[in-house]
């Protein structure tokens, strides 16, 4: 006989509570549309579970429990208007980034004639270079990022986008710290934009264990205290940007006062602005570069 929905929702819900899941009732739910294939919102509609779907249904709620994290169990986060291939090996992008891709939108033309250059360093899952080059089809998107198993990740998104019609972009495998780094792209001083969502989090183990234990610590972690990569970054940004061009680097909630002092020291930024999310807290950095990055760095 067929488990109703509410009564299957319920008890998953029961279970993922009592695990510590942050929202119970929408993991509950997103995981039995995924098992179902039916929108969430639409759930409700379904006349029950079969023996098969809540055999899978049951299985997923028991990882969740675990703590696997919600988007490793169906495969894919959504991040704009995209929905990223996820799993082991690669940071799953936040919502708290979106503000950041809203930001570098606006600085960027949406006309046929544009074709402005974007990089974006530490690239993860492509979250913020496939959303630019979906949301601006005349740019030229290079998506920079170290780790191999992030690469996969950042291929597979990166096939799937031009699969479905979308604009592509161009992967490099490389280290967004390398001060060579601009003349190996060839793009030395005459980069429009670079956006970078860098391993930024304070060194500590008082996170989640979603986080801690599923996102890989070479994309969380920037040092001690947070500014490992961004540093070194700011100089590479620096020497890619054409005069004039603009960066967003995101960071720490409790770093935001110490990647404005980075920019300022480096001497070659202005209009160097701190950005919140949506919960009030420091996010993201904004800079516009003056003088020419390449000759200077």
């Amino acid at each position: 006989m067929p488990i109703r929905i509410d009564e299957a929702l319920r008890a998953a819900t029961r279970i993922l509570a009592a695990a510590g899941a942050q929202s119970p009732r929408v993991d509950a739910e997103l995981l039995l549309a995924h098992v179902t294939g039916v929108e969430r919102g639409r759930l409700i509609a379904l006349d029950g579970l079969d023996e098969v779907a809540t055999a899978a249904f049951d299985e997923l709620v028991a990882a969740r429990a675990t703590r696997v994290p919600l988007q490793h169990l169906t495969g894919h986060a959504h991040f704009g208007g995209l929905e990223l291939q996820v799993g082991p090996g690669v940071f799953i992008p936040r919502p708290e980034t979106e503000g950041l891709l809203a930001w570098a939108l606006s600085t960027l033309p949406d006309r046929p004639d544009a074709r402005p250059a974007v990089v974006d360093l530490c690239s993860g899952s492509g979250a913020l270079a496939l959303s630019i080059a979906r949301e601006r089809p005349t740019a030229a998107v290079i998506a920079v990022e170290l780790s191999e198993h992030a690469l996969i990740w950042l291929r597979r998104n990166s096939t799937a986008q031009r699969v479905a019609g979308g604009r592509s972009i161009t992967v490099v495998g490389d280290d967004a710290t390398d001060p060579a780094l601009p003349q190996r792209l060839d793009l030395a001083g005459a980069t429009d934009l670079v956006v970078a969502n860098p391993p930024y989090v304070p060194l500590t183990d008082d996170l989640p264990p979603e986080v801690l234990d599923h996102d890989p610590a070479s994309a969380l972690f920037g040092g001690l205290d947070g500014m490992a990569v961004i540093v070194p970054m700011i100089t590479v940004i620096a020497r890619l940007l054409t005069d004039g061009g603009r960066c967003a680097v995101e960071h720490d909630d409790t770093t935001g006062a110490a990647v404005i002092d980075a920019f300022r020291r480096h001497g070659g930024f202005v209009d160097i602005e701190q950005h919140l999310d949506l919960v009030g807290h420091d996010r993201f950095v904004t800079a516009r570069r003056t003088g020419s990055g390449a000759l200077a760095g």
